[in-house]
């Protein structure tokens, strides 16, 4: 059975300052989504979909997609890969942008555009987080298992070791049994601060510490394609309910997902790996995510450079 890994790079990176999905950062000018299409592809994924902005395509070609074209897994598959633009003409037609919109509509939005190239089981990551070797093996084996209609998995990472010194930052909360997650609560403005202590800062004159062993979601999701109609329906209901002037709300992928698991019609498998994630939010983060990518290509677990 084939499996698709699903790129959302077409973000805007307005805490970075700039195009962090394709910023050169490991040691020799690898931007982070490279080393997730590697792990991917050594792991068996035979399709690799990019989200992308408008105009993006040909950059994105040069930076690394044809390259991936000529690439095969262990198997010896040659790995296809697929764009989707998300932009404003895929939103559904009774809903008027508003004049003053610029950012795109969330993670589930997306997803969604990328429905006409995803026919089988995927995982879906952001462009700008590093996963690890490890976890693409981990949520692959994951996919090839999972019944057509009504069940996913989420690979889960511990709150300390995704949170950054330079700001704050969004994860996914989340709550889980048996292996399996119960809810999960999309957390906006998560702080570190210099004594190790971790909070939620929604009330900021008034914070909520949090467990800094609790398991947050990095959207490294699993789904099958039954989850298209769930994004479709969740999407359209959040258009409806959304403000003229909200200009900046987002319809996200735990937010759904929580909203499924609460409602019966899902069940999502947590999935732990050794794998080490670390990103870049803000500028201040890239130092120390480029002595991580440079310390992992001496270890030998990369080849001296991604581009060869």
């Amino acid at each position: 059975m084939n499996a698709a890994l699903v790129i959302m790079a077409a973000g805007m990176g307005s805490r970075y300052g700039g195009e962090k999905q394709t910023d050169g950062i490991g040691p020799h000018g690898e931007a982070i989504m490279e080393y997730s299409v590697y792990d991917a592809v050594r792991a068996g994924f035979r399709k690799i979909v990019f989200i992308i902005k408008p105009g993006m395509e040909a950059h994105i070609r040069t930076l690394c997609g044809d390259r991936i074209a000529t690439m095969h897994t262990p198997q010896g598959e040659q790995v296809e890969v697929a764009y989707a633009v998300q932009d404003f003409t895929s939103v559904p037609g009774f809903y008027k942008i508003p004049a003053g919109r610029t950012k795109p509509f969330g993670t589930v939005h997306a997803a969604l555009c990328a429905r006409s190239a995803v026919q089988e089981p995927f995982a879906i990551i952001n462009a700008d987080d590093y996963y690890g070797a490890s976890a693409f093996a981990t949520i692959l084996d994951k996919l090839l298992s999972l019944k057509p209609n009504g069940e996913g998995a989420m690979v889960g990472y511990l709150l300390k070791n995704t949170v950054s010194d330079n700001g704050t930052v969004s994860r996914g909360v989340c709550q889980q049994e048996n292996g399996h997650l119960q809810k999960v609560k999309e957390t906006l403005k998560i702080k570190k601060y210099p004594d190790g202590r971790i909070a939620d800062l929604a009330d900021p004159d008034h914070p909520t510490d949090l467990d800094p062993e609790s398991v947050v979601s990095m959207n490294f999701w699993g789904f099958t394609p039954w989850i298209f109609e769930q994004m479709e329906e969740y999407f359209d209901a959040f258009l409806k309910e959304l403000s003229p002037e909200e200009l900046k709300a987002e319809c996200l992928l735990p937010v759904l997902v929580d909203r499924l698991i609460t409602s019966g019609q899902m069940t999502v498998s947590v999935l732990h790996t050794d794998a080490v994630w670390f990103g870049v939010t803000y500028q201040e983060d890239r130092p120390v995510v480029e002595k991580a990518l440079k310390s992992l290509h001496d270890q030998g677990i990369y080849p001296n450079s991604l581009k060869d």
